[in-house]
């Protein structure tokens, strides 16, 4: 039994588009249905279940259309079932190499900052944490096994490059079925290259940009045996530059590799290997000051760093892994896949924490009795994981009609070491901030051990895609997890099963119908007034919607409501644990988050390629105070790319993301009342250009932030700045 994800050209696409609160979005239904229904080319047929697709080539390119393409016909990053998009029931934006090539996104942290319903906190030298749905994201997973990320830390795992990757999936919402332990916010699924050629190929690129910026990868595949049934690849890249913030640095080396070995027609092996190498000199921690001392905004450069010279970040990540596919001849297949891990971070960082008069300079802490300004940290971390996942999916017949199922284990060990040493800054060390300049390095007392962790997760997992009729079709699944953390001072040990439920109706050829239910946990490490631990953080999300897909899912559309609920939230009112010196905590519930989203994603026409995201959420803590006010409640996020029919040669496209206003609320000079921070609602315009001079040599230029918007991306006490107006030149040659 193989279903077949492909879907006719419907003839209307007004009625699911069409939503009170994005009244814009009709007219763009509007003029997509008309393209959508005027201009086709023939497209992929999906001919195998196992995601191999059969793909047809551009006339005037010479490349196939699934690698032009914004949109991916397959995905496995819901449920490991492999379903087109309207056959999930729950929010899914991909995002392709074609996509990431077009707007330059570079690094994890570009792609996240583009994706629908994603939004950002920096905290200084690309120390981003990212959220969905007004929870923050920490679930992420390499080809569909889940790599645990702690936020508290930043060891680099956004800045991976995306040089070595074929796509981005992202799940919105609750996603413990895939992911075991983790926040409802999103998952992020990162699907690496393969040695896919049986010829040798190779792709060659360098770039240059503002603030000396320059880029160079180089992308080559070639068999190692005469048949082709054994392939390797390799991925190098070097980048390094300045930024627009004084006396910041960047260079980062990476390195990638992997040989696919066909050993059987059925049976394919990989082992690769993964290096990255990041050094950021002049490195900021935190950001300026938001107010000055008599509660007015602060209007600082926006190349302001307030980062000594001696002060840097560096990171490095190595990854060894390996994975085994074996299809069989009745449509079942077994995959394994194994990661090692090991990830590093050295700095050496400066973080200034105060309110500072405007005449004098002389500055105040935010709590009262202390005269603390801020502070220097040298810290140093290590983190090791390993990483086995294995499961099998087919199809099978009961009661006489079809259905599919999928079961698996995961195991995951993580450790995490950090050690490091602080020093406190006064009024008397900062002096006159009016006049801050290169504060000397401090004498570094020993470093002691601030953390050091050991992480299990043993799970198993199930789904199965049941047929009910020929256009019904319900999902059921769960996850056992059981966690256990050994931290320096306790052993925790929780189980948790976590449900999951879609059921999925194809309204016609076009459009199909969904409902969902998904869960997920997270363990917490707080006791109560008894001194027992609290319950897992739990995730409950709520979805419907409508999906629709033209072309053999060349171009897709959804529009989901969706509500999310999160329980049993440690909170403290500051009294210790009897006998203990820690913070009594307690279960806080009703943490609400509740909205609308909407996205189109792929070929709009065989020249143009789109995505168009919006969202709309509140969201609300079990208190009823908004929750991550920081996070901006409504986005809009558009990227195009149009090949001009009269000069095929020539590629034009940008894009705009805009967002509402977001605020916080934060402790004045000594303890005193509240301050109101406040990011207004603002856009952000990108430009790209690309013209074919051969079949082989392309040149692309891009252009960011055209408008130089001056925008803060860490509302607080502290104003970090995003990059104004920047462009690149870059030079790309395949042969």
């Amino acid at each position: 039994m193989f279903f077949s994800p492909c879907r006719s050209q419907g003839n209307r696409a007004d009625d699911f588009m069409a939503s009170n609160r994005l009244p814009s979005l009709s007219l763009l239904a509007v003029v997509v249905t008309t393209a959508l229904q005027t201009s086709y080319a023939s497209a992929a047929d999906i001919a195998k279940k196992d995601d191999s697709l059969v793909v047809t080539a551009s006339a005037d390119s010479g490349q196939s259309t699934q690698e032009t393409d914004y949109n991916v016909p397959v995905t496995r990053a819901a449920t490991k079932l492999a379903l087109a998009a309207r056959d999930t029931p729950q929010s899914i934006s991909v995002i392709s190499k074609q996509r990431m090539q077009d707007q330059k996104l570079e690094t994890l942290n570009d792609v996240l900052k583009n994706t629908t319903g994603i939004s950002e906190f920096n905290s200084g030298a690309n120390r981003s944490n990212f959220y969905s749905r007004g929870f923050m994201i920490d679930n992420y997973q390499i080809d569909g096994v889940p790599a645990l990320v702690d936020a508290q830390w930043n060891i680099g795992d956004t800045l991976t490059d995306t040089a070595i990757y074929d796509r981005v999936e992202v799940v919105r919402g609750a996603t413990g079925l895939m992911t075991g332990a983790g926040s409802p916010a999103a998952s992020i699924n990162m699907i690496r290259k393969h040695a896919d050629s049986k010829e040798f190929v190779g792709n060659v690129s360098a770039s240059y940009g503002s603030w000396d910026n320059q880029r160079y990868v180089a992308d080559l595949s070639a068999p190692l045996t005469e048949s082709g049934n054994v392939r390797a690849r390799m991925i190098a890249g070097y980048q390094d530059g300045d930024s627009w913030l004084d006396h910041y640095h960047s260079r980062k080396k990476f390195l990638y590799g992997v040989v696919d070995a066909d050993l059987t027609d059925s049976t394919t092996v990989s082992v690769g290997y993964d290096y990255q190498e990041t050094h950021i000199g002049g490195a900021t921690w935190g950001g300026l000051p938001t107010f000055y001392l008599d509660g007015s905004k602060t209007n600082y450069d926006r190349s302001t760093n307030l980062a000594p010279d001696w002060a840097y970040n560096d990171s490095d990540s190595k990854k060894v892994f390996a994975s085994l596919k074996q299809r069989f001849n009745n449509g079942w297949q077994f995959n394994l896949s194994g990661t090692h891990t090991e990830s590093t971070m050295d700095s050496k960082l400066l973080y200034i924490d105060g309110y500072f008069d405007k005449t004098t300079g002389i500055g105040i802490g935010p709590y009262a009795g202390y005269d603390l300004l801020g502070g220097t940290g040298y810290n140093t971390a290590r983190r090791k994981e390993n990483a086995v996942d294995a499961y099998v999916s087919g199809p099978y017949e009961l009661f006489g009609r079809q259905h599919e199922l999928m079961a698996g284990v995961t195991y995951i060990r993580q450790n995490n070491r950090y050690i490091g040493t602080y020093t406190n800054l006064t009024s008397a060390d900062v002096g006159d901030f009016n006049d801050w300049g290169n504060y000397p390095e401090p004498d570094w007392s020993p470093q002691t051990l601030s953390q050091d962790n050991t992480i299990h997760q043993k799970s198993a997992y199930m789904a199965t895609r049941i047929s009910l009729a020929d256009p019904l079709h319900l999902i059921l699944g769960a996850r056992y997890t059981r966690y256990n953390a050994d931290t320096l001072t306790q052993n925790m040990e929780k189980n948790n099963i976590t449900p999951y439920a879609g059921l999925v109706y194809d309204i016609n050829e076009t459009y199909s119908a969904y409902a969902s239910y998904t869960s997920i946990f997270k363990p917490q490490t707080y006791r109560n007034a008894s001194g027992a631990y609290l319950s897992p953080v739990t995730g409950k999300s709520y979805e419907t919607g409508i999906k629709g897909d033209w072309m053999n899912s060349r171009v897709t559309a959804s529009l989901a409501v969706f509500r999310i609920e999160q329980d049993h939230l440690g909170a403290t009112n500051y009294a210790l644990v009897p006998g203990s010196s820690d913070y009594a905590y307690y279960e806080q519930d009703g943490t609400v988050s509740k909205g609308v989203e909407f996205e189109i994603n792929g070929a709009v026409t065989d020249n143009l390629q789109m995505t168009f995201g919006a969202t709309r959420y509140v969201a609300k803590d079990g208190e009823g105070a908004a929750l991550n006010s920081t996070q901006p409640r409504t986005s809009l996020k558009l990227f195009t790319s149009y090949r001009l029919p009269m000069l095929p040669d020539l590629t034009v496209g940008g894009g705009v993301n805009w967002q509402t206003h977001t605020w916080d609320s934060v402790t004045g000079p000594n303890g005193a009342s509240n301050l109101y921070a406040e990011q207004g609602s603002y856009a952000l315009v990108d430009l790209f250009t690309r013209y074919r001079v051969t079949k082989q040599l392309s040149v692309q230029a891009n252009l960011n932030n055209l408008f130089d918007k001056s925008y803060n991306i860490d509302v607080g006490k502290n104003t970090v700045y995003g990059e104004p107006r920047n462009i690149s030149i870059s030079a790309n040659y395949s042969f």
